[in-house]
């Protein structure tokens, strides 16, 4: 098979990939993304992140969902209705990353691949930010990048759920 026809069989197989959906979670204090310590966070808000998403998840076949809340119940309770709507998860779990047993547990329990991530790099921050309870439940961790954490882990957590398609 040639490289002509083989680049033909590629676009036949993405224009015939069943659509995904994703879910990606906010946590506590996201939603003051733009203001909040931007030397950090960066400039963008959540609604220009969100928007970012979609339009990455247009591309990569994938419909996004997201949901910021400050509350852990709100997140615990939207991982567990994930079940059943969503075929993954990203997760930028802010500071509940580094306290929190019940949103570890609750993406063990529900067991859909989620993606880890955050704006900065935890592990060049505070000592009490180098600990995640989240990442041995996760696929994977993807932090340090800004907002292109929150657009590579949406890739790499689509490329995951398409591997077998291949």
């Amino acid at each position: 098979m040639n490289g002509h026809a083989v680049a033909n069989n590629l676009k036949v197989l993405e224009l015939t990939l069943t659509p995904l959906s994703i879910l990606v979670l906010h946590g506590p204090n996201l939603n003051l993304l733009g203001q909040r310590e931007p030397g950090i966070y960066g400039s963008l808000t959540l609604e220009d992140i969100n928007r970012l998403l979609e339009a990455e998840g247009l591309k990569l076949q994938a419909k996004i969902t997201t949901l910021q809340s400050n509350h852990e119940g709100v997140l615990l309770d939207t991982i567990h209705g994930a079940l059943g709507q969503y075929q993954g998860i990203v997760i930028n779990a802010g500071a509940y990353t580094h306290t929190s047993i019940a949103l570890r547990d609750a993406i063990a329990a529900v067991n859909l691949p989620t993606v880890e991530v955050h704006l900065s790099n935890i592990y060049r921050r505070e000592d009490f930010r180098h600990h995640s309870y989240i990442a041995p439940v996760v696929i994977g961790q993807i932090s340090g990048f800004g907002v292109q954490s929150y657009l590579l882990g949406l890739q790499a957590l689509v490329q995951h759920l398409r591997k077998d398609s291949f």
